[in-house]
């Protein structure tokens, strides 16, 4: 499995056709999150851009993940491979021994 970084450019102006879409693209990013699919997710603080990390075994599946995404009409993606990603922690709460 290769992991790539997804940098998506976003519109200047938010229609109420993306705002309305919003809610469908977060339940989509939570499940491919789920699935191990997509490792990180993150919009900046002036909502220009979003950054994504994805698993996949190619480009063309890459592709595939980004062109099922209800937003990618409004979405511009730079698909980047990496090689390697590293993260803290696993997205699982830490253990307590009491």
């Amino acid at each position: 499995m290769n992991q790539y970084c997804v940098d998506f450019d976003l519109p200047l102006e938010l229609t109420e056709e993306f705002i309305l879409l919003v809610p469908q693209q977060r339940e989509q990013i939570d499940e491919l999150m789920a699935n191990g699919i997509i490792l990180s997710y993150a919009l900046a603080a002036d909502r220009s851009k979003v950054w994504a990390t994805v698993n996949a075994e190619s480009l063309e599946e890459v592709q595939e993940i980004l062109h099922s995404m209800p937003l990618i009409q409004f979405m511009d993606p730079t698909i980047y491979e990496l090689e390697f990603y590293n993260a803290t922690g696993n997205g699982l709460p830490a253990i307590s021994l009491n």
